[in-house]
């Protein structure tokens, strides 16, 4: 059987940690965890050309990252990420290569084949991105999981966008702090947090909805009406940064693989645990890391 093929659109950048820059970019960290969790991984995006567009290039490569990554005149996209007690808090400069990926016929073809695509908001704040990345939405192939991670950052969001992107997905993940801004937006104010997520399947056709809670709790409801809520585990964090985006690598992954919702969300929320207590978003995985994702499946 070959390996479900898994694309991101959207940003690629340097996070600017307090220790050093790290490569990253949350549909770019989705790819690394899905690739690490039995898919053949793909990211769409942009760098610029110039030294920081190079390095970045560089180490997609020897993460071994797949992708089509375009070159322009836009400098290599960076975010300043200072950690609060080991959470992330960002500042995302505007204008940079990411906000320009091209709309090609190789892109085209490449989503075509997809069995899942991940995108965002962020990556939409751009009018050339938007087109882009809206237009190869269009082009899924019939049964394709379309995973829309909301991950709100700053002002780049819309109720117009975030209605779009729905509208286009069959997956929908959030936090618990997007669901309170999303709450006062959809006018669901007065509804419990499942209740909610199923408010969302049934308004946009969804399968799935994430709701995560942090360090606390994680819930996925399904359109068939499953439900699994599990708590997150502890560990001794060193960050944050991109514990998410494995999450919803791993679960795609899993899910494509065949795996019942309840076991695969086990296996996200060990691999979101693992990835907060190693450095940056992408992680060397372990010999065992299949032993550590399967505890207490």
């Amino acid at each position: 059987m070959s390996e479900p093929i898994v694309l991101s659109m959207g940003e690629l950048l340097w996070d600017m940690l307090p220790t050093g820059k790290r490569a990253g970019g949350a549909p770019t960290n989705f790819i690394y965890h899905a690739m690490h969790n039995g898919c053949d991984g793909y990211a769409i995006s942009a760098v610029g050309e110039d030294d920081l567009g190079d390095e970045l290039l560089e180490d997609t490569q020897k993460a071994g990252i797949k992708g089509i990554i375009a070159r322009n005149a836009w400098p290599t996209g960076t975010v300043a990420v200072a950690l609060e007690s080991g959470i992330p808090e960002y500042t995302i400069v505007k204008g940079v290569a990411w906000d320009h990926i091209p709309l090609t016929r190789k892109v085209i073809e490449l989503t075509q084949q997809a069995d899942a695509v991940c995108f965002g908001t962020l990556a939409v704040r751009a009018p050339e991105s938007h087109e882009t990345i809206m237009e190869l939405l269009k082009h899924t192939k019939p049964g394709a999981m379309k995973f829309f991670d909301i991950n709100i950052r700053g002002d780049f969001y819309s109720k117009e966008v975030i209605e779009e992107l729905l509208n286009a997905a069959t997956v929908f993940k959030l936090n618990d702090a997007e669901l309170l801004l999303l709450r006062d937006m959809f006018g669901i104010a007065g509804i419990s947090d499942e209740n909610a997520c199923t408010w969302f399947i049934d308004h946009y056709d969804l399968d799935y909805v994430i709701l995560t809670g942090g360090a606390t709790f994680s819930t996925i409801v399904s359109k068939s009406g499953e439900k699994s809520t599990l708590m997150t585990p502890r560990v001794d964090a060193t960050d944050t940064v991109g514990a998410g985006d494995a999450f919803s690598g791993c679960f795609t992954a899993r899910i494509l693989q065949g795996d019942g919702l309840v076991q695969a969300h086990r296996a996200a929320v060990n691999t979101s645990a693992f990835v907060c207590t190693q450095p940056g978003a992408w992680p060397q995985y372990p010999e065992h890391i299949k032993d550590y994702l399967a505890q207490a499946e």
